[in-house]
C-alpha cells in the first residue's frame, strides 16, 4: 500500500535497502502524511475526532495511492486499537466470522479493534449487513476504503453508521514533496532535467504509490547526463488514466462533457471528449450522447445540430477509429458553438405531465375522427374548420379538450432559429385571440 511521507519526516530506524521504496517511506505518525490536510488538519473531521478522543467508524472514499491504508493504520496507532486489515476481494464469510470472533475475544481482554476493509464495496449486501451488529456493540471500529462512490455501492444501513470522508488525489506540490522525501531516502537526486522531473510527476497522475514506483525505476538507471522529457518518455510508459467505463468516473466525465457543451465552451468540451476516448470509452456511446445534447440543449434553436450529430455518427460507423472520431470531435465543436435552447425539452416534459394529469379526457367533437355514418350522426367531426380554406390558412379553432383550459407548453427563446419560431408563435397567438373575439 502507498505510504505518503512529509519531506520533513525522519525514519525511526534504518531500513534494509532491499525493501520497496514505498515500504521504506512508511509514515510513523499522522503528521507525516502528505496530502489530505482537509481531513487530518486540526479543523478537519479526523483531527477533531482525535482531539476529542472520539473516533467513529469511517469510510474512506478516494482514488488509489492517496493514503487510505496508511491513514487507517496510523489511526489505530493513535487510538491504541489493534489493527486488522482484510480485503473484500479475498475474504469470505468464514473469514469474517473468524475476524469478528478474534475481535470479540480481544474486546473481552480490554483491547479494541480497528478493522480496515480494503475495497469494501466488493462485499455484497448480506456481507455488508454482517458488519452492523459488531459495529453497534463496539466489537470493532470499522474503517472501509473504496474507490467507488459509497452512495451507489454501500448499503444505507452501513452508511448510516459510518462517516464518509473523501480523500483527494495528490496535487503537484504533494507529489513534489514526496519525490523529495524519496530522494532523501535514496541518498541522491534523480538524474532528470527540471522539465523531465515535471513530466515524471505528471505521469504519476495524483497517485503517490505510482510516483514512488516511478522514482524507484529512475533511480536504478545509470546515465551519463540528466534525462530530458523525451529520453524519460522513451524509458517509461505513461500510466493509463483512471477511467472505469461503468463506474463513477464515466458519469463524471460525460457530465463534464455535456455541461461544457451546454456552456458553449468548445475547448473544454473537446478536452473532456478526448479524456473519455483516451480512457477507452466507446465512441458510439459518445455519438449517442452528442445527439442527445443536440435534442435537449440546442433543439429548435439550431435544428441542423441534430443532422450534424447523426452524420458524424454515420461517418464514424463507416470510417471506424481513429479517423471517425474526428467527425465526432467536429460535432462536439458545432454543438458547443450552436445557439442553445431547451424550450422544446421543457415543453415536452410539461405536455407529458399534463397528459398524465388529465387522464383519458377526449378530444373536442369537431376534431374527432368520423369514419362511419353512426359517428357522424353522433356529431363526430361536426364544425371542423379546414385550415387551408381559412384566411392565412389558420382557422384559430380550439384543439384542446372542451373542459381543459388552453395550455402553453412551448416558450421559444430569442436565440438562433427559435427567434423566428417565436415570431410565428406570437403571430398565431394574436390571430387566435382575434378570431376568438370575433365569435
Amino acid at each position: 500500500m502507498a505510504d505518503l511521507f512529509d519531506t520533513g519526516a525522519t525514519p525511526t530506524a534504518p531500513s534494509p535497502r532491499n525493501r520497496p521504496l514505498a515500504d521504506r517511506l512508511r509514515p510513523a505518525a499522522l503528521d507525516q502524511v502528505i496530502g489530505q490536510a482537509h481531513i487530518l488538519g486540526p479543523d478537519g473531521p479526523l483531527g477533531a475526532m482525535l482531539a476529542a478522543n472520539s473516533l467513529s467508524s469511517l469510510i474512506f472514499w478516494g482514488p488509489p495511492g492517496v493514503g487510505k491504508t496508511t491513514i487507517a493504520r496510523l489511526l489505530a496507532d493513535a487510538t491504541d486499537l489493534h489493527f486488522v486489515q482484510i480485503s473484500a476481494i479475498f475474504t469470505g464469510v468464514p473469514d469474517l466470522k473468524k475476524v469478528f470472533e478474534a475481535a470479540r475475544i480481544r474486546a473481552g481482554n480490554g483491547q479494541g479493534t480497528l478493522l480496515f476493509v480494503d475495497e469494501i464495496h466488493r462485499f455484497n449486501k448480506a456481507q455488508q449487513d454482517g458488519f452492523l451488529p459488531h459495529m453497534e456493540d463496539g466489537t470493532i471500529l470499522l474503517v472501509g476504503a473504496t474507490t467507488e462512490n459509497p452512495s451507489f455501492e454501500l448499503n444505507a444501513a452501513l452508511l448510516s453508521r459510518a462517516q464518509v470522508l473523501v480523500l483527494e488525489r495528490l496535487d503537484h506540490d504533494d507529489l513534489e514533496r514526496l519525490a523529495g522525501r524519496a530522494e532523501a531516502e535514496l541518498g541522491k537526486p534523480l538524474s532528470l532535467t527540471p522539465s523531465a522531473r515535471e513530466r515524471l510527476i505528471e505521469m504519476a497522475d495524483g497517485d503517490g504509490r505510482a510516483l514512488l514506483n516511478l522514482v524507484e525505476q529512475v533511480a536504478a538507471w545509470t546515465v551519463d547526463a540528466p534525462l530530458d522529457p523525451q529520453a524519460l518518455g522513451a524509458r517509461l510508459m505513461r500510466r493509463a488514466s483512471k477511467y472505469d467505463k461503468s463506474g463513477e468516473e464515466h458519469y463524471n466525465l460525460i457530465s463534464a462533457l455535456h455541461k461544457s457543451v451546454r456552456g458553449s465552451d468548445p475547448d473544454a468540451a473537446l478536452y473532456w471528449y478526448a479524456r473519455m476516448l483516451t480512457g477507452g470509452e466507446d465512441p458510439r456511446f459518445l455519438a449517442r450522447r452528442l445527439t442527445r445534447m443536440a435534442v435537449e440543449d440546442i433543439g429548435l434553436a439550431d435544428p441542423q445540430a441534430q443532422t450534424v450529430c447523426l452524420h458524424a455518427w454515420e461517418t464514424y460507423e463507416r470510417l471506424g477509429s481513429p479517423e471517425g472520431e474526428l467527425a465526432l470531435a467536429q460535432a462536439v465543436i458545432y454543438l458547443a458553438l450552436a445557439p442553445k435552447s431547451n424550450a422544446g425539452y421543457v415543453a415536452y416534459k410539461a405536455a407529458m405531465r399534463s397528459a398524465r394529469e388529465t387522464g383519458s379526457t377526449p378530444p373536442p367533437m369537431h376534431i374527432r375522427n368520423a369514419p362511419t355514418k353512426l359517428m357522424k350522426e353522433q356529431g363526430y367531426g361536426a364544425g371542423y374548420a379546414y385550415d387551408h380554406d381559412a384566411e392565412d390558412a389558420f382557422s384559430g379553432q380550439n384543439y384542446f379538450p372542451d373542459d381543459m383550459p388552453r395550455a402553453e407548453f412551448y416558450a421559444p427563446v430569442e436565440r438562433g432559429f427559435e427567434r423566428d419560431l417565436k415570431k410565428r408563435l406570437d403571430w398565431f397567438t394574436r390571430q387566435r385571440a382575434t378570431r376568438e373575439g370575433q365569435t
